[in-house]
């Protein structure tokens, strides 16, 4: 199958580009970039030199009308909604790795985001977490792709929201994030000189845009409303997310509980792994994978249940996961091209 990365000069575009290279059903078929247009690929990025013979091109969703089937859109919300609208409108299939087709709700959206560059489509995509939403992706020719904080925080947290064994609010979540999460832009909070050796949070309060996809995927999960209380941190570190979540036991819960309803929850999902009791996630054991590893563990003294969980904010954060989803819709091993092992050390 022919593919297009719409924005593949950013974070998220080239850990696509590398993921789809090893992919034996996929042939890349066009990458766009609006600041590097006209440019070979090898030249504007060095490291794929030799492995991919294109040229970046402008961000036309028509002139990819025939050249192929399904497309990735690396852009940042606002400016992904109305590509993403032009490439359904040429026949092509969307994988959206921004935040434009997420939400259920407009009014939501526009809260959060602002207007929507798309109305038309709004609300014709499909949540990409497959763990979750596995058949409604079977088949669908738009979807949505989440963010990495809510992958992080609902892969270990959903299960116990189903089952009913916590309560639905205030559920804390605190999660910290490699530098790549804000994607490829100047910004000078970035810079190596600020963030080396240094620790902070941002948009606490629940500022977060964030929230609403959470706690949308959380209540639809829990049957009832649920309420996030988010704080995200910026690590001194290109790429990972680790995530800690607290909440509340509905009754009595132990250890050993909290570990079986994880297991038996994601049993068969191959990219959601619950580590031995004693272990926790790290994120060097997940970097430059598909993998989040998860970990349940009830502090006795307080009666609070802490769920843990690691990523790779470019994999099953973002890139990874979109092919995952691609591999879903096409109906194709989940697992393709995406069983790799970390990148160690």
């Amino acid at each position: 199958m022919r593919v297009a990365v719409v924005g593949a000069s950013g974070y998220v575009g080239l850990e696509l580009l590398r993921v789809l290279r090893r992919h034996p059903e996929v042939e890349i078929a066009a990458v766009t970039s609006e600041q590097r247009a006209g440019r070979p690929l090898g030249e504007a990025f060095p490291g794929l030199a030799g492995l991919l013979d294109l040229r970046l091109e402008a961000n036309d969703p028509a002139a990819l009308a025939g050249r192929c089937e399904l497309a990735f859109t690396g852009l940042p919300h606002a400016v992904s909604a109305p590509t993403v609208a032009g490439l359904r409108e040429a026949g092509i299939a969307v994988v959206d790795v921004s935040g434009d087709f997420r939400l259920h709700d407009l009014a939501d959206y526009e809260r959060w985001y602002g207007r929507h560059g798309a109305p038309d489509w709004f609300g014709k995509g499909v949540y990409g977490l497959p763990e979750l939403h596995r058949d409604a992706i079977a088949g669908a020719e738009l979807v949505a792709a989440p963010g990495c904080y809510p992958t992080g925080a609902l892969l270990p947290l959903v299960p116990f929201l189903r089952a009913g064994r916590i309560e639905p609010a205030p559920i804390h979540v605190d999660s910290k994030s490699g530098v790549s999460g804000a994607g490829r832009k100047p910004d000078a909070d970035l810079l190596f000189a600020e963030i080396d050796g240094s620790f902070k949070a941002y948009n606490v309060g629940g500022a977060h845009r964030h929230v609403p996809e959470i706690e949308q995927e959380a209540s639809l999960a829990a049957g009832e409303p649920v309420r996030i209380a988010f704080t995200p941190h910026l690590l001194p570190a290109t790429r990972g997310l680790a995530t800690s979540v607290y909440a509340r036991p509905r009754g009595a819960l132990t250890s050993a509980e909290a570990r079986s309803l994880l297991a038996e929850a994601w049993a068969d999902e191959p990219f959601v792994r619950l580590l031995p009791e004693g272990t926790l996630p790290s994120l060097a054991a997940v970097r430059g994978t598909n993998f989040c590893d998860v970990q349940a563990v009830v502090d006795e003294r307080t009666g609070s249940l802490l769920l843990l969980s690691a990523i790779d904010n470019l994999g099953k954060g973002a890139a990874g996961q979109a092919v995952q989803c691609m591999n879903a819709m096409r109906g194709w091993p989940e697992t393709t091209a995406l069983l790799e092992a970390p990148l160690l050390p």
